[in-house]
């Protein structure tokens, strides 16, 4: 496997090279332009963060689209046979960018000698993404958001410290999910707290999926699925009066109560400045899967109110934003 990715490295690496021969570095220096394509899974507030911030960073790098670059956007909204079809088509691009796991996986299976970035990626190592984090080795590398997932069992436990059971909604599609279940229930079990799961195909189950958990708390991983089709997870908890604590901020602005979280606009520009390195020579196979070291706290007071609860107020002290 490492001898196809550095070979594919070495063809991705030569072909941008010719591709900015005669010029002197930059944007603005070459007579190129770049066709991208750029693709996530489904619509939700994180990942289009993660899409805006992508190419707000290629046009303060000066690439414009119509002009020095065309973007191809793509959202399958969920649909894995139209995923594919999209990677099929990304193959003729010079570069893509995948924004979550399941994007990132349709591409590498679809374009394997141009460079992709992938974004809001879990583990691309157990996703069979990249070879390490330090040394992809092949023609794809990008930014992981991968929870912070010590913190937000902290969180759990500082909102609810009489918990025993934390419920997890999620996706049997998506890899990503499943690893953070894992991550949670190691987490969880240094807590003394009990993880219940309940697993969804599409987002029409979520509520369903939520009603027969009977638990102290939920936890929201960074589940493409049931993120997309949050109102229905957050009806159902407060119905039963069961605070909600999620693994990406966005979703405390839709009626989550906490969360410890990166920033998906920040990881947006991290993502689009990855891709600008690759576009001016950088060779993905040697650059680093990057990561975001200090996740933000973001608080909900009125949604915790809705369900009864008033957040401790060192809690409140220490949020870095507080959604009104």
């Amino acid at each position: 496997m490492k001898n196809v990715r550095a070979m594919m490295a070495a063809v991705v690496a030569g072909g941008l090279l010719l591709a900015g021969c005669g010029s002197s570095g930059g944007a603005a220096s070459s007579d190129k332009v770049y066709e991208i394509g750029i693709a996530q899974i489904v619509s939700h507030p994180s990942l289009d963060a993660v899409r805006e911030g992508v190419v707000q960073a290629l046009a303060d790098a000066g690439y414009e689209d119509g002009k020095n670059i065309n973007l191809d956007v793509q959202n399958p909204q969920g649909d894995q046979s139209a995923l594919t079809n999209i990677a099929n088509s990304f193959a003729s691009k010079d570069a893509v960018v995948a924004i979550a796991t399941p994007t990132a996986q349709a591409m590498a299976q679809a374009v394997t000698d141009k460079p992709i970035v992938f974004s809001a990626v879990t583990d691309p190592v157990s996703s069979q993404l990249v070879d390490s984090w330090e040394e992809p080795g092949g023609n794809i590398t990008g930014t992981s958001d991968i929870n912070p997932i010590e913190e937000q069992f902290d969180l759990i436990t500082e909102i609810v410290p009489n918990a025993k059971t934390v419920g997890i909604v999620y996706s049997s599609a998506e890899q990503n999910s499943e690893i953070q279940v894992e991550l949670a229930e190691g987490a969880a079990e240094k807590r003394g707290l009990e993880i219940k799961t309940a697993t969804v195909t599409n987002s029409s189950e979520i509520q369903q999926a939520t009603r027969s958990l009977d638990v102290d708390a939920f936890f929201v991983p960074t589940d493409n699925t049931v993120v997309s089709g949050l109102e229905g997870l957050l009806q159902v908890a407060e119905q039963t009066k069961t605070p909600v604590i999620s693994a990406d901020s966005d979703s405390v602005t839709r009626g989550v109560i906490a969360s410890v979280a990166v920033d998906y606009a920040k990881m947006g520009t991290q993502t689009g400045e990855m891709l600008v390195r690759i576009l001016e020579g950088a060779d993905p196979a040697t650059m680093a899967v990057e990561t975001q070291k200090e996740p933000q706290l973001t608080i909900n007071p009125k949604a915790a109110a809705r369900i009864g609860i008033t957040l401790p107020a060192d809690l409140v002290s220490r949020a870095d934003k507080i959604v009104e």
